[in-house]
């Protein structure tokens, strides 16, 4: 996945006609209805968002993002799962450049929608030119669609103050617009160096600290 990132695969370099794609869901969006109106920021006065309100539902958002290109393509759906999982897949592959793409790398976390050898099996046969990869367990992070849904929860989702369900998606494909015109890759630094300096200090840390270990092992 980091050599992804740094555009290689297998030690060979990916051509221009190869992509690499960070997707997942950002579950349970809420549209909370304040029950007063929001104020708007003043001179010496943040925002004020009353605490009370009625719950409007809830949604997930599904996005896809090209690490090389900063290009968003999401959607809203009702819940999370395999089905949603794939029309976000056949949203995105069915549109150029990725449709003639010679191959399309997909990062992906280990959650129930795209888990296991079935969902790289069930891309794949879908689409012949998608790769399926998947993040270590418990290392969703390093998936730059996450640094992504951070700033949607910043920009977007906080504070939460929607009337209904349907200002909630209008409002996440606003952003999406927006976004896709005006923004830039991340400046990933995490390389494969990194995680080799990580690991190492980690063996380390277990050879000088067995008992330690031990301990974490138990509980």
């Amino acid at each position: 996945m980091l050599d992804l990132y740094a555009r290689t695969w297998l030690g060979q370099p990916l051509g221009e006609d190869e992509y690499v794609i960070g997707a997942d869901e950002k579950t349970s969006i809420q549209a909370r209805c304040r029950c007063h109106p929001t104020l708007a920021p003043g001179p010496a006065r943040a925002m004020r968002v009353n605490h009370t309100y009625e719950r409007g539902g809830a949604l997930a958002y599904l996005a896809a993002y090209d690490v090389h290109t900063a290009r968003v393509s999401g959607r809203t759906e009702p819940c999370t799962g395999i089905e949603p999982f794939m029309s976000l897949v056949a949203q995105v592959m069915t549109q150029e450049p990725y449709a003639s793409a010679r191959r399309v790398f997909w990062i992906v976390d280990n959650g129930s929608s795209h888990r296991g050898k079935r969902a790289a099996d069930r891309l794949a046969a879908a689409f012949p030119n998608a790769v399926m990869v998947h993040t270590p367990i418990h290392a969703s992070w390093l998936n730059q669609v996450e640094i992504y849904f951070s700033v949607v929860q910043r920009k977007v989702v906080s504070p939460n103050d929607f009337t209904d369900l349907t200002e909630v998606g209008n409002r996440l494909r606003a952003f999406e617009d927006r976004y896709n015109a005006t923004a830039g890759p991340f400046r990933w630094k995490f390389t494969t160096s990194d995680l080799d300096d990580l690991v190492a200090r980690l063996d380390r840390h277990t050879t000088d600290h067995p008992e330690e270990s031990w301990l974490r092992l138990a509980a």
